[in-house]
């Protein structure tokens, strides 16, 4: 296991628990990012890249569902 899957891995925890906080206290905008971040940590996990190429994927696929 590298450690971009490692990171991969902690960035989907971490988006989780962001994301759980925010629909504690109600803020929609912490949730959503909290949910933007266990994405990219899904992305990098699966492809075993790095945190700047997923959240680059990330981005890239926000802006297509946006059309």
């Amino acid at each position: 296991m590298n450690m971009d899957r490692i990171e991969g891995n902690w960035k989907q925890l971490k988006g989780n628990a962001k994301h759980q906080w925010g629909r504690l206290v109600e803020d929609q905008f912490l949730a959503m990012e909290g949910k933007r971040d266990q994405l990219a940590g899904i992305i990098q996990e699966a492809n075993g890249i790095s945190r700047e190429a997923a959240e680059k994927q990330n981005a890239a696929m926000a802006r297509v569902s946006e059309r």
